[in-house]
């Protein structure tokens, strides 16, 4: 019998690990991309967060919390099957910091009992011992005010450290390519900007990918696990984007350092603001989230903006650091010692509408991920990158059965 062909559409961390899946339970698949390589985009140029939700704080449920865990729980296990290697070293091993800023959407006193409900949720999760340190005992615990002090400028009334990791993107988007690359029976078109799904025979059936090089596939199945650009291909699909949705570009900072800097990870929450990621002492990820939100928008699609130049890179580079510096003081040191400062950035794709600093924005929910289903055509709104390695191995083995 012929192999049923699958069309793959983005070659990030879900497309990449959803085509390993697939293809190793004897599915052909062919991988499209636009960028020059695998694992090139949002994938590779984010902070890393392997979320059990405390970031969202200011969801008044508990349902982002709940849809996020069993994906964060296993994120390592996961990935361990797909790249074959351990992530000791590229991962932080501390507990992360919540910095509560004065301007918070929500305060102390309401993230006090979430964090806890957060914790109760993951100690009672049966893979709470799988996660990139055993949970089991997951607790939020408040930062004495001497010890705030000295980590946080005034803006700061409050500190938690909670039991979450974060991984090296870049160093998870090397391995996870070359995984890509090697693995039997998938077939790579990077510099491939797919414009066009369309049926052959009708939904149920065979699907032509139209690409903008005027060439084509034919598939047996399709699973669009673009970032950005998703909804358009669906709508050519026959599946009608549902609203609301907020599509973002956000630039950061990655810092290689000369020499090792005991600085912790810490998130200055709940809003628009941002985080530092020391991921081994040397390599750091730095964010603020108002100056490194370069567009924003909610039609079908968001162009990407120019990248920038030498002279714009270090002008964007120092206003973060003065945005950030005053309310994590241990930063400048960080910086100053910078061997290579690398900026970067990617699109955010999100279930819901508003701003950051309107504690009222569905955008303060991340629970509304999830596949959609045209015949055979997976659309996937993948949610966070920290849940993409167990989900791709769950839809690939709806689809292979």
């Amino acid at each position: 019998m012929r192999r049923r062909r699958v069309a793959v559409l983005g070659a990030g961390i879900m497309g990449s690990a959803v085509a390993i899946h697939l293809a190793r339970r004897g599915l052909d698949v062919t991988v499209l991309d636009r960028e020059p390589a695998p694992m090139s985009a949002a994938s590779r140029w984010n902070e890393g967060k392997i979320h059990l939700g405390y970031i969202y704080g200011a969801d008044p449920t508990l349902a982002t919390a709940q849809h996020l865990l069993t994906g964060g729980l296993l994120f390592g296990d996961r990935l361990r099957e797909l790249i074959d290697d351990d992530l000791a070293g590229h991962a932080t091993t501390e507990d992360d910091i919540y910095l509560v800023h004065r301007d918070s959407v929500v305060g102390p006193d309401r993230l006090r009992p979430k964090f806890e409900a957060i914790s109760e949720l993951i100690r009672e999760h049966p893979d709470a011992g799988r996660y990139l340190v055993d949970v089991g005992d997951a607790r939020a615990t408040e930062i004495a005010r001497d010890e705030l002090a000295r980590l946080a400028g005034p803006d700061i009334v409050a500190g938690f450290r909670v039991p979450e990791r974060s991984v090296e993107t870049r160093w998870v988007a090397d391995r996870l390519a070359g995984a890509l690359a090697s693995q039997a029976g998938v077939t790579v078109r990077t510099g491939t900007d797919v414009i066009a799904v369309e049926p052959t025979d009708g939904h149920a059936g065979s699907w032509r990918v139209r690409t903008a090089d005027g060439e084509h596939e034919e598939a047996d199945l399709v699973v669009n696990a673009l970032w950005d650009g998703r909804l358009a291909i669906d709508a050519t699909a026959g599946l009608a984007p549902q609203p609301p949705w907020t599509h973002r570009y956000r630039r950061c900072l990655f810092v290689r350092t000369r020499r090792a800097h005991e600085l912790p990870s810490a998130l200055v929450a709940v809003g628009p603001f941002g985080d530092v990621k020391n991921y081994n002492g040397r390599d750091f990820y730095v964010s603020w989230y108002p100056v490194g939100l370069v567009a924003e928008s909610s039609e079908v699609e968001l162009a990407a903006p120019d990248p920038l130049g030498d002279t714009e890179a270090d002008e964007f580079a120092a206003r973060v650091r003065a945005a950030l510096e005053p309310v994590m003081p241990g930063l400048g040191a960080v910086l100053d010692d910078a061997e290579s400062v690398v900026v970067h950035g990617g699109f955010v794709f999100a279930r819901g509408a508003g701003a950051l600093d309107d504690p009222r924005s569905g955008l303060h929910r991340r629970d509304r991920y999830g596949v959609q289903r045209h015949g055979s055509y997976f659309s996937v709104d993948t949610g966070k990158y920290s849940t993409a390695p167990w989900f791709a191995r769950e839809l690939a083995i709806e689809i292979a059965g």
